[in-house]
């Protein structure tokens, strides 16, 4: 018995991959907070990006705030959520790569997050190429432009980290949802594989997945009753989300809280995606 004992000492010994204990040298009750750091928050002019927004700042962070209604992106600065807002049109490459490199000129950016999506709510066969090609644009290409844009200042200073939103319809679709399901699900390869290759350079990238927030965009479906409560009784917690309930996990991954976390989707969607089916069986 005293052989294999001494083994395994001496490999670990000698083992320089093992990790060290610096839990002494931690301050955990700083794990979760982003002063000095610049986070970009696209989308934040309402809903679940004003909410971001709001969290990252109070968490210390400098949040420029930028929106196309750039308008809207100031209220969110006067509510206390950012240093100041941008006028920004994510469908227009150019002025994304110039707004990344005018912020890289200025010091950099250490958090970028971004919610801006949409979606046309019909059946494949339904679909016009027109409304593919606009889905696709803001949902994927936009987000691809931005990571392009951003990653690559991260990238050069060796650090950061970008949130991007997914959503539940990434791995759950229904009828009406294709498109944007397939764009949400796309995303998320996108940002896994720029987490594989800006992982070596000290970026993290990774997705939040939400499920149903009550936002201006989801109106429509909260506007009618029997809609709406099948879609609360899906969940877990049998009610839909509000948009502030999405900023904690945005500050969790921005911040050193989740300085091991990257290529991940963070479901935050009430356990929408743990149940299989509507019916509960009688006991």
């Amino acid at each position: 018995m005293s052989e294999p004992t001494a083994t395994t000492e001496t490999t670990a010994a000698t083992d320089t991959t093992q990790p060290t204990d610096t839990t002494e040298a931690i301050d955990y009750t700083r794990l979760f907070r982003l002063d000095g750091r610049r986070a970009v928050v696209v989308g934040a002019g309402s809903g679940i990006g004003r909410e971001c927004a709001l969290a990252l700042a109070a968490h210390g962070a400098e949040v420029v705030c930028a929106d196309r209604d750039v308008a809207a992106a100031q209220t969110t600065v006067d509510l206390g959520g950012g240093a100041r807002a941008l006028q920004l049109d994510v469908l227009d490459a150019d002025a994304v790569a110039r707004a990344a490199r005018d912020l890289d000129a200025d010091g950099g950016v250490d958090v970028l997050v971004f919610t801006a999506a949409t979606n046309v709510r019909k059946r494949l066969l339904d679909y016009s190429g027109e409304e593919f090609d606009r889905v696709v644009a803001l949902n994927l290409r936009a987000s691809f432009e931005l990571v392009r844009a951003f990653g690559a200042g991260m990238a050069a200073r060796g650090r950061g980290s970008i949130v991007g939103f997914s959503s539940i319809r990434a791995v759950s679709v229904e009828p009406g949802q294709g498109v944007y399901a397939a764009t949400k699900a796309g995303l998320v390869q996108l940002l896994r594989a720029a987490a594989v290759e800006l992982g070596p350079s000290g970026v993290r990238v990774n997705a939040v997945a939400p499920g149903v927030v009550d936002t201006p965009l989801t109106a429509q479906i909260r506007a009618v009753p029997e809609w709406s409560e099948a879609y609360a009784s899906k969940s877990a917690l049998g009610r839909w989300s509000h948009a502030h309930e999405l900023a904690g996990a945005v500050v969790y991954l921005a911040s050193d809280a989740s300085s091991f976390v990257t290529g991940s989707q963070l479901f935050v969607d009430g356990g929408w995606t743990a149940i299989d089916g509507r019916y509960t069986p009688p006991s």
